[in-house]
């Protein structure tokens, strides 16, 4: 059943369909999977292995996932299960619902095993909590696996699932997946029915993080909104590389101006060059945006949830620092010291963003960039106890290419291409016009084929 951990979920998936394995007999290889390697990793931080067991003996939902287990991110609500948010505050929590895009995977037939680590209310570029501890890299064990749904793609690229559940707020699918060597595609806007909650300026987005772009083509097939509800043309089911050659915007400077570290700006380069060997036109641009006013702006937006939370610890009666971690509490206090119109003139700034990113982009089909600045941190450089302001620093020179895709609401991923000196993952983000996923899919499928990496491992793997 080892041999389970380097199949995809779609190979799992039919090998139940074709009869050749039970659903309970993928989840209980998952589980002795995780029981193997998530000591090392802590990537799942709750189960329900009997819940799971029960529904695959009962028959999951018919769909093109039946019987291949998942994860959900400790964010999300899986109704009768504990949902955290990394927070102590919420240590007992359990889910009243479920939520729409949970729902969603489980009508595609995936069976739910239990929560993946994130860091306090996904707030991290990396995923160490004081509730539910550090996740580390399956790459190498003393570095993060980004974040914040570092816990989903730890255990994908660790081989403990193929697919797991991901968030994406400011970059939290694909930097992940950026730093664990998997794949994440962040959706459009619009693309997948998310429920009542949402993050101002409407940045929040969900899908998933896997081991090959099939699965995650597949997923957001089965994911997307249809019919009335749909706001965006379907993608429907993107099954191989496109044939049409594409015109891609390059550039390594983020949006501050600043470079990446050397092996990130070669990465990126070998990338760009792979597809001009492919037959795409690349061409050397930059988006105009006020960088230092976006930066401001996304940490106003960014700020405004834990302000609200401090508000409420402290309407409760309790001690902030007893339930709410440093970095929560140096946010909400940097927004409190803003004036009151500080949200307001934020979303009107992601407005102006929004209206140059979608004018830049229309000059092209693709925009290829760095996923982050620098190679996956060691743990503890961007922990939340490290004292706000160096914290602030660190945390804003690494995030800074994949934001403008949240507030702008286009489609973005990150591909596992490169590896450092250090067998570090590097993954390079490509982005496309709202609605546009199709031409990333296309595209990922084609690198795929030109630099597989499915074949390639980390140190702590359960196969």
């Amino acid at each position: 059943m080892d041999e389970l951990a380097k199949l995809d979920a779609t190979a799992q998936a039919e090998l139940v369909a074709k009869g050749e394995a039970r659903p309970l007999e993928l989840v209980e290889a998952a589980i002795a999977r995780i029981e193997k390697v998530n000591p090392q990793v802590n990537a799942v931080v709750t189960t329900f292995y009997d819940k799971a067991r029960e529904e695959a003996k009962a028959g999951p939902a018919k769909g093109p996932f039946t019987g291949v287990p998942n994860l959900v991110k400790d964010l999300d609500n899986l109704k009768g299960t504990k949902a955290t948010s990394g927070c102590r505050l919420l240590a007992e929590n359990i889910s009243p619902e479920t939520d729409p895009v949970i729902a969603g995977f489980e009508a595609a037939g995936f069976v739910m095993l239990g929560k993946s680590n994130t860091p306090e209310f996904g707030l991290l570029g990396t995923t160490e909590s004081v509730l539910l501890g550090p996740c580390n890299n399956p790459w190498n064990l003393e570095h993060s696996p980004g974040g914040s749904s570092g816990g989903a793609a730890a255990a994908v690229a660790s081989g403990m699932v193929p697919l797991a559940h991901a968030t994406d707020g400011g970059g939290s699918i694909r930097i992940p997946a950026s730093c664990c060597g998997v794949f994440g595609l962040k959706p459009s806007r619009g693309r997948i029915e998310l429920g009542e909650r949402q993050l101002p300026g409407d940045i929040g987005y969900q899908n998933c993080v896997s081991r090959s772009v099939r699965d995650s083509a597949t997923a957001l097939a089965a994911s997307e909104k249809q019919g009335a509800n749909a706001v965006l043309p379907p993608v429907g089911r993107v099954e191989g590389p496109g044939k049409k050659r594409l015109k891609i915007a390059f550039g390594t400077v983020d949006y501050t101006g600043r470079e990446p570290s050397p092996e990130v700006k070669a990465a990126t380069e070998s990338v760009a060059k792979l597809c001009e060997e492919l037959g795409h036109e690349i061409v050397p641009a930059t988006s105009k945006i006020n960088g230092e006013a976006f930066k401001d702006a996304f940490l106003a937006a960014w700020a405004s949830g834990p302000s609200q939370l401090l508000a409420m610890v402290k309407q409760m009666g309790l001690d902030p620092e007893a339930v709410l971690e440093p970095w929560t509490i140096g946010l909400a206090n940097l927004f409190d010291s803003k004036p009151a119109d500080t949200l307001e003139k934020a979303l009107a700034e992601f407005a102006i963003v929004t209206a140059e990113t979608s004018a830049f982009m229309a000059d092209y089909d693709v925009w290829l960039t760095p996923v982050l600045a620098d190679v996956p941190p060691k743990t503890g450089e961007q922990g939340p106890n490290v004292p706000f302001d160096t914290l602030y620093e660190r945390v804003f020179n690494y995030v800074t290419y994949t934001p403008v895709h949240n507030v702008a609401g286009t489609p973005a991923m990150s591909v596992p291409l490169s590896w450092s000196e250090a067998g570090l993952p590097i993954g390079a983000q490509f982005a496309a016009p709202l609605g546009k996923e199709r031409v990333l899919l296309e595209l990922a499928y084609e690198l795929e084929q030109a630099r597989p990496w499915a074949d390639r491992y980390p140190p702590v793997f359960a196969g």
